[in-house]
């Protein structure tokens, strides 16, 4: 599991896919919201500026983001 320690009160979904190196690109980030391939505390969100906030988990292809 990977831990991020988030700065200010959120980051949009698409960004912390990036930091968290789980992709390569903001499109890129963009098209795996998109498809469905991200869940966001259990369930599928296709929101690519969804706010993500401290204690929430993000799960994208078997790695799990814990929000710190």
């Amino acid at each position: 599991m990977i831990e991020f320690k988030v700065e200010g009160d959120y980051i949009p979904m698409i960004q912390l896919l990036k930091a968290a190196g789980l992709v390569q690109t903001g499109g890129e980030a963009q098209i795996v919201v998109e498809h469905g391939e991200v869940t966001y505390n259990g369930e599928v969100d296709y929101r690519k500026r969804l706010k993500v906030k401290q204690g929430d988990l993000v799960e994208f292809r078997g790695q799990k983001i814990k929000i710190i």
